[in-house]
């Protein structure tokens, strides 16, 4: 089995006149500031926050990276004196949890079933990940409270962001786009191609709210729902690592996107009376760099795929520039290429761009001209509804669903990508299903539970070889949205009698 240690590590807004969100200490204090790699950096660049995220980052992934090398070491010593003590202290030191006696146990009788123990290192990983990101709130943005705020004077009473479900995508709210991540709402889909049902489901509860409640304005407010789907793309290797769901075609995937934003507008407009309607929104994202092109809506909110803004052109061009002027020349390069471009929308673009300035410099700083890893290296797949913690890089393979059966594509595309990840190199793929549900609502709980054991076992029977060869395991968990609770594990496949992480 030590094969299975092959893997390699992965290094219309209709409102004017308000001024920008800005943020406490937010650019440098000149312009052309130099990062770690030697290229320039920016003047809009807020490096306090890069620090900041990047520390969060680092620390996060290595928790996950630090496995593999483990577990060597634990395997090394199997046949040795002492060898469950010795490698209980190892665990405790490297990873900082005890390994399940029982799996230990075994390795005197038969050869260490180093899949399970892969298996329950990354769940209980993934737990404690989660324990501290609703205990201590890590990503917490400095101007979380000020968003909706600007937001609405954009025009705008809800951000509804459908990106790839692809795991380059995950920080896109929190890092790409630099938005409080609770702020906005964000659910992917393989390419990008969100259910039109569930979003349509979305926006009357949203309109719902707004009538009944006032939340999160009034419904006379003139202020719309900004649908906006985050298509990608590779600037180093585009035949091979753009959007696999469409074929690495960055042409095909931008088509995809916007078709099915005009599917919604079109099901809104059909389904609902007095002028319902919504504003689109389409953004590529180059995985590679982190840097955004945004389709500049015109005057009437329609999308021409050839009109785009590139945000790292602009980050280049302007990056001598004093804070100011800098900022002033997203502006310009707006209205140059849509004129009549609806002010509010304008002032959210802006916005977006700014802040993906210092998503750029970021991974200039941090991880060099681009990413090392401009491929998939997820560490595992989350599959079901929730997992709002999961705003890094290539973490989490995302499959949103209710029903195994009703998202294929999505699963099919997640294990094509770990039979390459994990499988290749004897490493099982690990899952974690997850139901969130309600507290409020009697039998929420129950019914979210229900939900975990339905889709876990369809997975076991949909990929049945896996399974039967160790390759697939299974973490059920559920969790109280409502009351910013923890997550609470309900079984494991690796172990049934014992919850993966638990102490």
């Amino acid at each position: 089995m030590q094969r299975a240690f092959n893997r390699p590590m992965s290094t219309r807004a209709r409102t004017a006149g308000t001024a920008p969100l800005r943020r406490p200490g937010a650019v440098g204090a000149a312009a052309g500031v130099s990062g770690a790699s030697g290229k320039v950096a920016h003047v809009l660049c807020r490096e306090q926050e890069n620090a900041r995220l990047y520390e969060y980052e680092r620390r996060a992934k290595a928790a996950f990276d630090a496995i593999v090398p483990t577990l060597k070491r634990v395997a090394a010593l199997q046949h040795e004196q002492g060898f469950e003590a010795n490698a209980q202290n190892i665990a405790r030191a490297e990873l900082g949890f005890e390994l399940p006696h029982d799996i230990l146990a075994d390795a005197w009788v038969e050869q260490l079933d180093m899949r399970r123990l892969f298996a329950w290192c990354v769940f209980a990983t993934y737990r404690r990940y989660c324990d501290e990101f609703f205990g201590a709130d890590p990503l917490a943005a400095d101007n979380a409270g000020e968003f909706d705020a600007f937001l609405q004077s954009c025009g705008f009473h809800t951000l509804d962001i459908s990106p790839c479900a692809d795991g380059r995508l995950a920080h896109v709210s929190r890092y790409v786009l630099r938005l409080p991540h609770r702020a906005v709402r964000r659910k992917s889909y393989a390419g990008a191609l969100f259910d039109i049902e569930d979003s349509l489901q979305k926006w009357v509860e949203v309109e719902m709210l707004r009538f009944r409640e006032g939340r999160p304005n009034t419904a006379d407010e003139p202020t719309r729902y900004l649908k906006a789907v985050v298509y990608h793309y590779s600037s180093v290797d585009p035949e091979h690592e753009g959007c696999a769901a469409h074929g690495s075609d960055t042409a095909r995937a931008a088509a995809a996107g916007l078709e099915r934003l005009l599917g919604f507008q079109q099901a809104i407009e059909n389904s609902f009376c007095c002028g319902a309607s919504i504003d689109l929104l389409l953004i590529g994202l180059d995985t590679d760099t982190d840097a955004i092109r945004v389709h500049v809506p015109d005057g009437e909110g329609v999308i021409d795929l050839e009109r785009h803004i590139d945000a790292l052109s602009l980050f280049e061009s302007s990056a001598h520039m004093p804070a100011a002027q800098a900022f002033r020349a997203i502006g310009e390069a707006l209205l140059a290429l849509s004129p009549d471009i609806a002010p509010g929308m304008a002032r959210l673009i802006e916005h977006l761009i700014e802040n993906n300035f210092s998503q750029i410099a970021y991974v200039r700083r941090y991880h060099g001209e681009h990413y090392n890893d401009i491929g998939h290296a997820e560490r595992f797949i989350g599959a079901g509804v929730g997992f709002e913690e999961i705003q890094l890089r290539n973490l989490m393979y995302f499959a949103y669903l209710d029903t195994v059966e009703e998202a294929t594509q999505d699963l099919d595309v997640g294990i094509r990508i770990f039979s390459g990840l994990n499988v290749r190199h004897g490493l099982p793929v690990p899952v974690v299903v997850r139901f969130d549900y309600h507290g409020q609502v009697p039998g929420a709980r129950e019914r979210a539970a229900e939900h975990c054991r339905r889709v876990s076992d369809a997975l076991q029977t949909r990929y049945a070889d896996l399974a039967a060869r160790g390759l697939l395991h299974v973490l059920q968990v559920v969790r109280d949205c409502k009351a910013d609770a923890p997550i609470e594990v309900l079984a494991c496949s690796v172990n049934a009698d014992a919850k993966a992480g638990g102490h």
